[in-house]
Order: C-alpha cells, then sequence, then structure tokens
C-alpha cells in the first residue's frame, strides 16, 4: 500500500469518528418542560391621593358610604365603634359622625397606609338648603391634640343611594339626586399606633350638633385585609 492510499484510509477513518461521536444519542432524555410563571398575586388598590378629590367625589363618597348600611350596622348610629370598619373601601377610610345629640365615644381600628376622611357637620338637600346651611355651619377636629384643617365644601350636585333602613331613611334608600354640602376634614395616612381624635360640629338650619370622641388604632391590615 502506498503512502497515498494510507492517507486516504487514515482520512475516512477520521471522518467516520467524527460522525459517530457527533450522532445525536436517542437515549437521552428530552429536557424538561418549563414550570409556567406562578399568576402574581393581587395587590391592594393604592390608597386615594385625597387631597386631590373633588368636592364632588369627597360628598359622593362619603354619604353613599354611610348609606350602605342599615341601621342595625350603621357606622353613623353607631355609638361604641363597633361597626367603623363596616363596607369600608379599598382606598380609603370614611369615619362617621352621628345623626345629632351628645357626643358618642368610639374605638375604631383603622389601617396603615390609608387617608381618612369626614365631615363635621353636613347635609342633603336643596342647593338653596345649602346656602343658609353653610352661613352657620362650624366645627372642629383636633387628632392628638393637633387642630386638623376644615374645609367647608358648599353645595354639590351628588346621587345618593342605600340599603333599606339605612340611617336617613327612604331618601336615600330609594336613590336620589341631591345636593350636599358641609364642613370636611381630610386626613393622611396615620402613623401605626394610637390615636386621639376629637369631631364637633353643629349647625342651626336644621339644627343638629354632632360629637365623637374617636380612640383609633392605626395597624397593618392582615393578609385577610380585615384589621
Amino acid at each position: 500500500m502506498n503512502s497515498r492510499q494510507q492517507t486516504v484510509l487514515a482520512l475516512g477513518a477520521l471522518l467516520l469518528a467524527t460522525a459517530c461521536t457527533s450522532a445525536p444519542d436517542h437515549r437521552t432524555a428530552a429536557p424538561a418542560r418549563p414550570t409556567p410563571a406562578e399568576e402574581p398575586a393581587e395587590s391592594p388598590a393604592p390608597p386615594l391621593a385625597v387631597h386631590t378629590l373633588t368636592s364632588a367625589e369627597v360628598q359622593f363618597g362619603w354619604w353613599n358610604w354611610a348609606a350602605a348600611s342599615p341601621a342595625d350596622r350603621s357606622p353613623v348610629l353607631d355609638r361604641s365603634g363597633r361597626w367603623c370598619a363596616q363596607r369600608q373601601p379599598e382606598d380609603i377610610w370614611y369615619l362617621a359622625g352621628t345623626t345629632g345629640g351628645e357626643a358618642v365615644e368610639r374605638t375604631c381600628t383603622v389601617p396603615v397606609g390609608l387617608p381618612v376622611l369626614f365631615p363635621l357637620v353636613t347635609r342633603t338637600g336643596e342647593a338653596a338648603d345649602c346656602t343658609t346651611f353653610m352661613d352657620r355651619a362650624m366645627g372642629s377636629a383636633v387628632l392628638d391634640g393637633v387642630p386638623l384643617a376644615v374645609e367647608p365644601l358648599g353645595a354639590t350636585r351628588i346621587k345618593l343611594s342605600g340599603v333599606a333602613g339605612n340611617a336617613f331613611g327612604d331618601f336615600a334608600a330609594h336613590g336620589n339626586n341631591t345636593w350636599s354640602c358641609g364642613l370636611w376634614v381630610r386626613m393622611d395616612p396615620l402613623a401605626p399606633g394610637s390615636h386621639e381624635l376629637t369631631v364637633r360640629g353643629a349647625a342651626s338650619d336644621p339644627a343638629v350638633t354632632v360629637g365623637v370622641d374617636y380612640h383609633l388604632l392605626a395597624a397593618v391590615p392582615t393578609p385577610t385585609g380585615s384589621v
């Protein structure tokens, strides 16, 4: 065998060896199917920018919350704070006044991170009713010894509806276009811990006095959303 034949045979053997080592091994297990990504957990709604709410948003939101519970679970008629969490939205925390009479004392837990909104004194009726009412409305709110800013909101058109037997009667239950006005307080989220809030309001047409002493605990909500 000459040297040329030896070279050809050696090259053929090399190519055969390369082909054998590069051929796919059909006995190798197929790669595992990728695991689908887990669905992201739902995030709670971000808190409202309470200081940017319009008069209509403030008054529509609070009135429809206050009328959304029957009398036996009404935050407005509540004398202890037992029902202060009743039907609260996810992005703001409302506090209730009263329908008049002697001051009441309530203990209430408020979620950390939510702004707080409440009236000192408020009413619904005709636009003309609000003019007289606002001329004689007065009130104050004090948080941990510090007076809070009080904001007058004049006659504003809102749609009011509630459940049967709510604190405001058939007018709210049947759903009505009405005018709302009053003195209001918007609060940034409370710092964690205990707080004392004193709410006082009064008007003479109609004659009404509102008083609530709130013992508030600002706490982190549990995973279920309750506090």
